[in-house]
């Protein structure tokens, strides 16, 4: 699976400066970032997914360039947001998508199977 590698590494050293619980998977076409046992950063070649309060969403992109809700087959993943890599350049800018990620990992579902 392809993905955009540059921007994984920097998304690793954000989320692992914020946690300790941290796994990767392939998945999606790309790179998944799992917070304690929970979906949160993907990484593909030209953009990035992040998981945050789907009640959220909608404010979210509409004050959002180079982001979009992700469709997954024909379903709109509601919080699931993909953001463009040409809104990611800075830290800042990659920093403020995390940031909203890892605040919505406290409370969302576990992706683990039980």
């Amino acid at each position: 699976m392809a993905y955009n590698e540059l921007l994984a590494d920097r998304v690793r050293e954000i989320l692992f400066a914020a946690s300790d619980n941290i796994t990767e998977k392939q998945m999606f076409g790309g790179l998944c970032f799992m917070v304690n046992d929970k979906m949160c950063v993907g990484v593909k070649t030209d953009k990035m997914m992040v998981r945050i309060d789907p009640a959220k969403s909608e404010k979210v992109l509409e004050s959002s360039t180079g982001a979009e809700m992700m469709v997954h087959g024909n379903r709109v993943m509601k919080g699931y947001i993909f953001v463009d890599i040409n809104e990611l350049h800075t830290q800042k800018q990659l920093q403020h998508w995390i940031k909203m990620a890892l605040e919505f990992n406290v409370n969302a579902k576990s992706s683990r199977k039980k």
